[in-house]
């Protein structure tokens, strides 16, 4: 079994941004969640992913690498892994194929072993991903199932990821994905705050994604969103 089949909550870090107050990387392993990606659409330098990677590793959780371009994927023994994002809505081909090319290209050290993609539907057209891969965003549910249906059924991807960074999303295309797929891992993303929040997107999304939440309030407010998606699960265990 994958290690993402039984993740209900994942912390996204940006390495180019900082953690809220006085916080440390230690206090962030210690709010219950899953595991920990370290990436961003921006910004992205090996020597910041570096410094992230190092300074998270030291915890015991689960580390993986989601590189937003080659240049910023870094080889280290204190992560688990790469998640590498292709962009099943992308208007630009480098986010399907271009930019994974490149990095095979370049990079002669890949350990195949822990390598594994991501197949994304970017949702939030204002977001910097959306602008960044041109992705289009104008997406009924069926059409958000059909991209999720593909990935699973026809590109072989284990983990299908809706993406609304930025925004809470729209329940119905988030479920409408999760109707469609057999034994894919649906990862939710996007404007997940509290504990109502996570609850509800948990409800639909196997595994919640939280990201701008623990740069801007901190621990405490990711605490409420692992809580919010652990109830969800439990509850639909009891149903």
């Amino acid at each position: 079994m994958s290690d993402w089949a039984d993740w209900d909550h994942i912390i996204k870090i940006d390495p180019d941004k900082t953690l809220h107050a006085d916080e440390t990387f230690e206090d962030v392993a210690a709010t219950g969640t899953d595991a920990i990606e370290v990436g961003g659409t921006t910004g992205m330098t090996e020597e910041k992913m570096e410094r992230v990677v190092d300074a998270c590793g030291k915890h015991d959780i689960p580390i993986y690498i989601e590189p937003s371009n080659p240049a910023s994927v870094v080889h280290s023994d204190r992560h688990d892994g790469y998640l590498i994002p292709v962009v099943m809505n992308a208007g630009d081909v480098t986010w399907i194929t271009g930019a994974h090319k490149e990095w095979i290209r370049m990079d002669d050290d890949i350990d195949w072993s822990r390598t594994f993609t991501e197949a994304y539907i970017v949702m939030n057209p204002d977001a910097s991903v959306a602008t960044y891969t041109q992705a289009n965003c104008d997406l009924e549910a069926d059409e958000v199932a059909a991209y999720a249906g593909a990935a699973e059924h026809l590109l072989g991807q284990e983990i299908i990821y809706v993406e609304y960074s930025g925004m809470l999303g729209e329940t119905e295309k988030v479920a409408a994905a999760a109707d469609i797929l057999d034994a894919a891992t649906l990862f939710y993303g996007g404007g997940i705050h509290d504990y109502d929040s996570a609850r509800t997107m948990a409800e639909h999304a196997d595994t919640i994604v939280v990201g701008d939440l623990v740069h801007d309030e901190g621990v405490e407010a990711v605490r409420e969103t692992v809580e919010g998606a652990q109830d969800a699960k439990a509850a639909t265990a009891a149903e």
